[in-house]
């Protein structure tokens, strides 16, 4: 099995879609840990309906639209990193993370200590919207400090290439592309936009290795 885990500046930034689009692009099975919030359409069943492909079961799913300790903490239970392993499955995994990285999961352990424990190359979703180089870097940063391996960088939303140069010229990594927010958003649209817009070699690289 070899894993990619998709990680995000900063929740709501699209790294769902994103996940989406990878796990067609690459023919894997997706994950998601931990899903605070089931009001709407869960981003497992976001990434079914919108990739087609096989998707796991959450490990926690948690009713209360918050940060994963406290939306555990309302259903009286506490999120353990040992009960999260990586699956075991022939092929390639995707892994999507909640929130951003500093995302508290117990009053312990933060989200990128699982990512630590799991040792699995991170692809960095970032927005391009006003904040994004502050946001980006710091996480890149923390990756980094955490012994992380960086693939590169997934720009999600309107162009700003001085932007996106900035990212890339300061915190040292690739830039994997920008996937622009699409008017019409489904399977066969996702698909040739993520095709068009995402360079693929650095993540099957790591795939590889």
């Amino acid at each position: 099995m070899s894993t990619i885990i998709v990680a995000g500046t900063d929740t709501g930034i699209g790294k769902t879609v994103f996940s989406a689009g990878l796990v067609q692009a690459l023919g894997a099975t997706y994950w998601k840990p931990v899903q605070s919030g089931i009001e709407a359409e869960t981003d497992s069943r976001t990434v079914e309906r919108l990739s087609g492909r096989p998707v796991l079961a959450e490990g926690y799913l948690l009713e209360l639209p918050a940060s994963p300790h406290l939306s555990a903490e309302a259903e009286g239970v506490e999120i353990s990193m040992e009960a999260l392993p990586l699956p075991e499955l022939d092929g390639v995994l995707v892994a999507e993370g909640a929130g951003g990285l500093m995302v508290p999961l117990n009053r312990r352990d933060l989200y990128i200590d699982l990512l630590v424990r799991w040792g699995a190359p991170v692809v960095l979703c970032a927005r391009t919207q006003l904040g994004t180089i502050n946001h980006t870097l710091l996480s890149l940063k923390a990756l980094r400090d955490h012994g992380c391996t960086v693939v590169g960088v997934a720009f999600i939303g309107d162009s700003e290439p001085e932007v996106e140069q900035t990212i890339c010229d300061f915190g040292n990594v690739a830039r994997l592309g920008r996937l622009p927010m699409l008017a019409e958003l489904n399977s066969a649209a996702l698909a040739e936009v993520f095709a068009e817009a995402i360079d693929l070699t650095l993540v099957t690289k790591a795939l590889a290795q």
